[in-house]
């Protein structure tokens, strides 16, 4: 069998230093939920490009989503939770674009507005992310590329079965998708 996967550490890599080139240091993150296959290997990913970075995670800043629920909703929920810490941040990378959509909600809410006051970063570019107002920056997915992939290598597999070996595993480049959620963080006296 041949995996097709995202380079997840190139993915966070990507993100964490679109931030940390911004000038951001206090990054608050949101992680999947704990059924999720994607959660634990893109948070490794996420703890690897902070090290790398030289970037501390302070984990009062690390939201964890809950529920099954696949609305904005536990992204919205869990950033509540992570401003009633009073602990400040300048930037936050979601899970995904719909947390991040749910976290872009609750930050205005409490009064905060993106990208002047927080940043958000979301995963996967779904379609809707370009149409967000303001429109997400994420790291995209080549889900379509994904899929092309899987089906020549399928295709190959049947027409020439004992011809040569096939990789285990095949992995694909992420893109970072720079819109309009995040920018400089504004000068604080701290």
């Amino acid at each position: 069998m041949t995996n097709i996967a995202l380079d997840h550490p190139r993915a966070a890599q990507l993100a964490l230093e679109h931030l940390v080139n911004l000038g951001h240091r206090k990054i608050a993150f949101i992680k999947g939920q704990e059924f999720s296959s994607d959660t634990e290997v893109r948070w490794q990913a996420v703890q690897g490009a902070a090290t790398n970075l030289a970037l501390g995670i302070n984990e009062r800043l690390v939201g964890q989503l809950e529920g099954e629920s696949p609305s904005p909703e536990p992204g919205y929920l869990v950033t509540r939770k992570l401003l009633a810490t009073g602990e400040p941040f300048t930037a936050l990378f979601a899970f995904n674009d719909i947390s991040a959509i749910g976290a872009i909600r609750a930050l205005r809410e409490a009064g905060l507005a993106v990208p002047e006051d927080v940043s958000v970063v979301g995963f996967d570019d779904i379609q809707s992310a370009a149409f967000q107002n303001p429109a997400l920056t994420t790291v995209r997915q080549p889900l379509r590329q994904m899929g092309i992939i899987a089906a020549e290598t399928l295709l190959r597999r049947i027409n020439a079965p004992a011809k040569s070996p096939y990789p285990k595993n095949i992995l694909v480049e992420p893109e970072l998708i720079v819109r309009e959620t995040t920018a400089r963080p504004r000068a604080t006296s701290d």
